[in-house]
């Protein structure tokens, strides 16, 4: 199956009012940058890099110029050695300088890995999450690019921790039949009023959901606590709370709101300050113990993370795959955080589409542990084939591809 040419789509979608907001992006406009990658056959190959609206246009150029030389690549081909390929699209040596593997660019690429990725699994005539799990660990660790790893992540050891769960797989594959738990993110976006919040975590709790998370990081830490407490009181101890501060506080703000919000419990505390800050996420972390602290949606690459791992700034990896360079690099900081000990609960630009087969992958072929997927609802009506959610579960995708097709 070869590509004979390449279609990028600018998409992006109004939400209602509340919808999607946090105490940074208070008036979010959910969009895409959109890599097609069509071929000689009807199938198309569909990525997605998840923007915020304006300068989405900006990534779609990006993806002009990354993508050109797929044109005329055979996919099996193209694939088997996908991280050289990979290496060679993240350094372009003009295009690195505008990152390096960070911001526009890397949004750019992630689009095009992704549209790589969903061809492949559509030529196969499989869903993604099976595509990964039919690779040998040499196969999939070609995929990667594993540079800048080589103390802490070798190809010899990525391959053998893949190897090593191999024989342990039939013992996760329950997951298959149950589907993946899911947690609700929407109950509490911060536009939200008290009475909403409440409203939605009874919605959520009736429709199977344990677990659910709050916005936070208002200018005035009353509100949070205050709101905090109140959708304790109505999930009642036995829920699971999350609590994401979108990087609004710096450090003794962070410490200060943390250590009131430890009165509900939280599973974790996100995003407490700026994202590229490790030493600060380190220090929070050492602080609100024994206290969780989850980040990595803002966490532009690989190198940044294996930082953040290695200063034990992160208790659970938020690694995104339409925010970093695609399924390739979200794969290689998987097996890393495996390595490291650190549970990858992803973040989901995409609304789930792509992670619920990541998170299959990472459970059944890494032994990540199961604990659950964020579940954003709202462009839900816009996918051919979007995520279905049955009891707060997460069901197995079927078709074939990584459920990125969206509507004409």
């Amino acid at each position: 199956m070869y590509i004979t040419s390449i279609e990028i789509r600018d998409q992006r979608f109004d939400l209602p009012d509340g919808v999607g907001s946090d105490a940074t992006h208070t008036t979010p406009k959910y969009a895409y940058a959109v890599c097609c990658l069509r071929t000689d056959s009807p199938v198309t190959g569909i990525g997605l890099a998840f923007t915020l609206g304006a300068g989405t246009d900006l990534v779609c150029k990006a993806i002009e110029y990354i993508s050109v030389a797929l044109k005329g690549r055979e996919i099996e081909e193209l694939m088997a050695d996908f991280g050289n390929e990979y290496r060679r699209m993240a350094d372009s040596p003009s295009l690195r300088w505008l990152g390096p593997h960070k911001g526009v660019i890397h949004l750019a690429l992630a689009a095009v890995v992704n549209a790589c990725y969903d061809l492949w699994a559509k030529s196969r005539q499989v869903p993604l999450w099976q595509l990964l799990l039919d690779l040998t660990p040499a196969q999939l660790v070609n995929t990667l690019d594993l540079s800048y790893f080589e103390e802490v992540l070798t190809r010899d050891q990525a391959i053998a921790l893949l190897e090593k769960h191999l024989p342990t797989r039939e013992e996760r594959t329950g997951v298959l039949s149950t589907g993946y738990k899911g947690y609700d993110t929407s109950v509490g976006w911060f536009n939200y009023p008290d009475e909403k919040i409440v409203l939605n975590t009874r919605k959520a709790m009736d429709n199977g959901f344990n677990a659910m998370k709050l916005k936070v990081g208002s200018d005035d830490p009353g509100r949070d606590i205050r709101r905090a407490a109140l959708i304790r009181q109505t999930a009642g101890d036995a829920a699971t709370i999350m609590l994401d501060a979108n990087q609004k506080w710096n450090l003794p703000q962070a410490l200060y709101v943390c250590e009131k919000l430890g009165d509900i419990n939280p599973f974790w505390i996100e995003e407490p300050t700026h994202p590229d800050d490790v030493i600060g996420h380190q220090a929070i972390a050492r602080a609100i113990a024994p206290f969780k602290v989850a980040t990595g949606e803002h966490i532009p690459n690989k190198v940044i993370f294996k930082n953040f791992l290695q200063a034990k700034a992160m208790d659970f990896c938020q690694v995104d795959a339409v925010r970093v360079g695609g399924v390739s690099e979200f794969l290689t900081i998987s097996l890393l955080s495996r390595q490291m000990g650190v549970p990858v609960v992803p973040h989901v630009g995409d609304m789930g589409q792509i992670h619920q087969h990541l998170v299959l992958f990472n459970h059944i072929g890494m032994g990540h542990e199961h604990l659950f997927l964020e579940h954003i609802p709202h462009l839900r009506p816009y996918f051919v084939h979007p995520a279905e959610i049955t009891g707060g579960y997460y069901q197995v995708p079927q078709v074939p591809g990584s459920s990125s097709d969206l509507k004409d």
